[in-house]
Order: C-alpha cells, then structure tokens, then sequence
C-alpha cells in the first residue's frame, strides 16, 4: 500500500472532472499534481457540470490533499494559440539530363558514296595505273582497292578472291551479279578481245579479272598477292560486256 492507492480509489469516481481540470503526474521520487485553470470562457458551456459529483478530498490521503492544496494553478487566455517551430527544408531539384539529339542519316548518292571512300582504300603510292582509267567508271572504283590483300572467299575491302572483286566493283556502280567466278561467264555479252573495252570482264577456267585496255588488267590472283594492274597473264582469256 502506498500513498497513490488511496488517492487513485478517490479519483476513479470522478475522472471526468479530473481529466478536464486536472493533470495527474506519478514519479518514483513522489506525486505531483498540477490543476490547469480552465479559461473564462468555459464557464459558458452547454455542458452540465454541475451534475458532474466533485472529488471527494476528505478520503484522499494527507500526502495527496498536501499536494492538492500546494499544485500550481496556471491560467491560459482565452484567445491562447499553439505554435510549433517547423525547420526550414531546401528542396534540391535534380539537374536536368542533357538531351541528345536524335541521329540523322544522311542519304548520300551512290556517286558520292563513292566518291568518299576511305583513304586506305586509295590506289597505292607509286602503283602503275594505265591511262584507261581515267573516265571509266569501272576502272576507277576498280583502282581504290590497289594493294588490298587476297583472301579466299573475300568480298569485302578488307580482302577479295578474283570473283569477290569483280563483283563488288560492279555493285559500287550499282550493277548486281554473283560472285562466283564460274557464274560470271554468263553475267554478259561475249566479245573479241580485238572488240574489248576497259571495264571489260576477262574470264577463264578458275579466274577473273577486269580488263584495263592493251594488255592490262586488275585483279585479285592468288594468295600473298595484292590487287594491282598486270599483264593479262591468262592464256585464250574470254572477254564479257557488262551492261
């Protein structure tokens, strides 16, 4: 049994009055109550209270009515407001992204595309080009791969067969054929090397070339070689017209 025991039974039976008049604190070093003094303006309500029974302090103990009589009262204004200090917060908006402009592809004519081509791809320094290929359409494409290395199944400037290439000069001019060197014989119209025009096919069993007047050609021969200008070296070579 302690002090609290008495006090609590006595103010059970009133907690309404307790609880609007009055604030309750229980420590371990003591009691403590404090009575906030109601402002002026409760006086005014619709509540009853007077039917509400008031604390009946003669059953309180002399340590709790000693606390009663000696509570602080605090009075607070009618017009008495709350405040809460909020501190301050800084938004930080994010950087915006940079903006990336859509890529465009330029559409160039096959004229120009040829015109661009890559250096590396340029006639090599010092490389004996004849005098047909100035003007001629084929011989000209034909002479930007001067020096590209043989490769067995190439169709790219990265490495030509004989057949490779003389397809792949012919699709820069936008004209389609195999790249199967048998299959070449029939891409044109056969003619007498006395008829033979540069830019002509020169074809035989195995091998093709493109002709570039007199007794030259260009082409991709054989492995460890390189596209160069050379002697027509293939004995009853057949002569093709491309169109």
């Amino acid at each position: 049994m302690t002090s609290l025991n008495d006090f609590a039974t006595a103010a059970t039976g009133s907690m309404a009055v307790v609880g609007r008049r009055s604030a309750v604190v229980a420590a371990a070093a003591g009691l403590v109550v404090s009575t906030f003094g109601a402002p002026a303006s409760a006086a005014n309500t619709t509540e009853n209270v007077s039917s509400v029974p008031a604390v009946d302090t003669s059953a309180l103990t002399s340590s709790a009515r000693a606390a009663l009589e000696t509570a602080p009262v605090v009075t607070v204004a009618a017009d008495a407001t709350w405040a809460l200090d909020v501190p301050a917060v800084t938004v930080t908006v994010d950087p915006p992204k940079p903006v990336v402009a859509p890529r465009t592809a330029a559409v160039a004519s096959r004229a120009a595309a040829r015109a661009a081509l890559p250096a590396a791809e340029a006639p090599a320094a010092g490389a004996s080009i004849p005098q047909s290929v100035s003007g001629n359409a084929v011989l000209e494409v034909a002479a930007r791969y001067v020096g590209v290395p043989y490769r067995s199944g190439g169709k790219t400037p990265e490495g030509f067969d004989c057949s490779g290439f003389t397809s792949y000069v012919y699709g820069q001019l936008g004209i389609s054929m195999t790249s199967q060197s048998s299959a070449q014989r029939n891409v044109g119209t056969v003619v007498s090397r006395a008829d033979a025009l540069p830019g002509d096919l020169i074809w035989s069993p195995g091998h093709v070339a493109i002709y570039a007047g007199g007794n030259t050609q260009i082409d991709s021969p054989k492995p460890g070689s390189t596209i160069q200008f050379r002697a027509i070296w293939q004995s009853n070579p057949v002569f093709i017209r491309v169109s």
